[in-house]
């Protein structure tokens, strides 16, 4: 079976360090209410364990939020109305890495066929 376009999905991963803790805890408590409103739902939340592989440095925190579309993560970021949310992100940590990714739900890998696999490793 194959992930059709209806089921890709948008990722945005946020991997960072905390400095301050209030600022990021006081963002970190109104997502739950914010971002389903823009379509957002948080998937993972995690602290640093060990650096198997690879030459990133390691982040303290690892945040992988879904997204409905690229569209939706847009206006999350960009809405006036959370203008005094992002600031307690951006100054609650350090080393902030925001990436995003189109991907599919691997939650049942059966769903998901080779050429859906493909479709993400081909440049």
């Amino acid at each position: 079976m194959s992930v059709n376009s209806e089921e890709k999905k948008f990722y945005a991963l946020n991997m960072f360090d905390v400095v301050d803790l209030e600022k990021y805890l006081a963002y970190f408590s109104r997502l739950p209410e914010a971002a389903p409103q823009y379509g957002g739902r948080m998937v993972a939340f995690g602290r640093f364990r060990d650096n198997v592989a690879g030459d990133l440095a390691p982040r303290q925190v690892l945040f992988l939020v879904e997204w409905e579309s690229e569209e939706a993560f847009n206006r999350f970021r960009d809405d006036p109305e959370l203008a005094d949310l992002h600031p307690l992100r951006e100054s609650g940590t350090a080393s902030y890495i925001w990436q995003t990714f189109d991907g599919s739900d691997m939650s049942d890998p059966t769903h998901v066929s080779l050429d859906d696999v493909l479709a993400v490793l081909k440049p």
